[in-house]
């Protein structure tokens, strides 16, 4: 009863959220207007921007770094906003450089490359000290929903920008590029610095101690890596995430050549995916909430439900080709969305559970590992899985087979994260099976 105020109430958990949604905002023209005018209005090769986008996420491995900084300061709140400046700054620099590029292309390929760098550099700073803040300060039993929350924040972020700043882009010139990310970069850090200002003051200092008697930062992230359930759990995180995003950029064209959908119902089948995984994440939250204190509030639990039904819905989608036109796709391709997010928001919960296993001084830094291995997975996966089915035709004539194949490993890897998750037991941990025991 004593820590029940230092804990984040519903208002102050989604005032957090929103900046998630300022977050997604940012990145969503980075990820997708961007790249569209690289290729079409500049035709640039789809390299350019896929390298762009490949150094946001080659910067993630600088997240346990932040999260240390966080440790030693003992407040994520400057964090947070230090890491939310540099991705707006970047994200509008972005828009610069491309717009620059249409007459001078070194100069402006040198400062969205720049550009793209901050991007990633605040991306890890904020997002890390954001789920700190949160595994800090969320009551145990309420993890589950309160990842849901601020994940579909974010998908909220995404859903609320593209087609405003579609509009605004109407009728399209360079410069009106650069005023709407200048707008959208300016409101998104505004909104970001109103909703976390205050939140942290309502709890109580994380760490009393004096900065310097922080250990140095490469003592903390062998301590981290040292201990066997932040080791494995990293495994599985990368495992995992690589599982996730391998799928990204082969299912649109796999339903395209196998089955013979056109661009306009292959979008709806990446929609209909979409609606699954946010399903999936309203499930456990509202299962976890409800059935607090029961074996249905385990995070572990869903992990392994979501894992292994995704992998299923692999396999599913592989002999789907084989099958022939008949074979209901569009149920697998939700089958497969629905078990993502209750996979998705299950890891997310568990993170902010595991953060604090080692202590105050040490949740930033076990929070950036985590997150340093989930951002390096996922870009990387949807390039390996396009370079995988790639070889693999190679190899075998019939697309059909290439692309199984490939469903197959990638269902695969998803088992593998099964049996990662589930020996977390078999080590030491202050990880609870409920998450609700460690309320006690």
């Amino acid at each position: 009863m004593a820590r029940e105020p230092a804990q984040l109430s519903w208002p102050s958990i989604l005032r957090l959220g929103l900046v998630q949604t300022a977050l997604g905002g940012v990145v969503v023209l980075m990820t997708s207007t961007l790249n569209r005018v690289m290729v079409v209005e500049l035709a640039l090769p789809a390299l350019v921007p896929g390298l762009l986008v490949a150094i946001h996420y080659a910067v993630q491995v600088l997240r346990p770094r932040w999260g240390y900084g966080s440790d030693r300061t003992g407040r994520r709140t400057p964090w947070i906003l230090g890491g939310m400046a540099a991705l707006c700054l970047g994200g509008f620099g972005a828009a610069c450089g491309t717009a620059l590029a249409q007459t001078h292309l070194v100069a402006g390929l040198a400062l969205a490359a720049l550009s793209f760098l901050l991007v990633g550099l605040g991306v890890g700073a904020a997002g890390t000290s954001l789920l700190v803040l949160l595994a800090g300060g969320v009551a145990p039993a309420r993890r589950g929903a309160a990842a849901t929350l601020v994940w579909v924040m974010m998908i909220f972020g995404f859903a609320l920008t593209a087609p405003l700043a579609g509009h605004f882009l109407e009728p399209f010139t360079v410069m009106r590029l650069v005023a709407v990310s200048g707008g959208v970069s300016l409101i998104a850090f505004c909104v970001a610095a109103l909703a976390v200002t205050g939140i942290e003051a309502r709890l109580p200092a994380a760490l009393p101690e004096a900065p310097e008697a922080k250990p140095p930062f490469m003592q903390v992230l062998s301590k981290v890596l040292a201990d066997p359930v932040a080791r494995r759990f990293t495994i599985f995180v990368f495992v995992s995430m690589l599982a996730y995003s391998a799928q990204e950029l082969i299912l649109e064209p796999y339903a395209g050549l196998v089955f013979g959908m056109g661009p306009g119902a292959t979008t709806k089948l990446a929609g209909l995916q979409h609606g699954g995984v946010l399903v999936g994440m309203l499930l456990v939250a509202a299962v976890t909430l409800l059935a607090k204190g029961t074996a249905l509030a385990s995070l572990r639990l869903w992990i392994a439900i979501g894992c292994g039904a995704s992998g299923l819905a692999l396999f599913a989608i592989a002999a789907g080709g084989p099958s022939g036109p008949d074979f209901p796709l569009r149920g697998a391709v939700f089958a497969l969305g629905l078990a993502n997010g209750i996979y998705a928001v299950a890891a997310i919960g568990s993170m902010m559970a595991l953060a604090g296993s080692g202590g105050e001084r040490e949740r930033g830094t076990r929070m950036g590992v985590w997150g340093a291995a989930q951002g390096v997975a996922f870009g990387s996966g949807g390039v390996l899985g396009a370079f995988a089915v790639d070889a693999m035709r190679l190899v075998v004539a019939d697309p059909v087979h290439a692309y199984a194949t490939v469903f197959v490993a990638e269902g695969m890897l998803f088992l593998v994260a099964v049996a990662v998750a589930l020996r977390l037991d078999a080590a030491p941990s202050s990880f609870p099976l409920n998450p609700a025991f460690e309320a006690r």
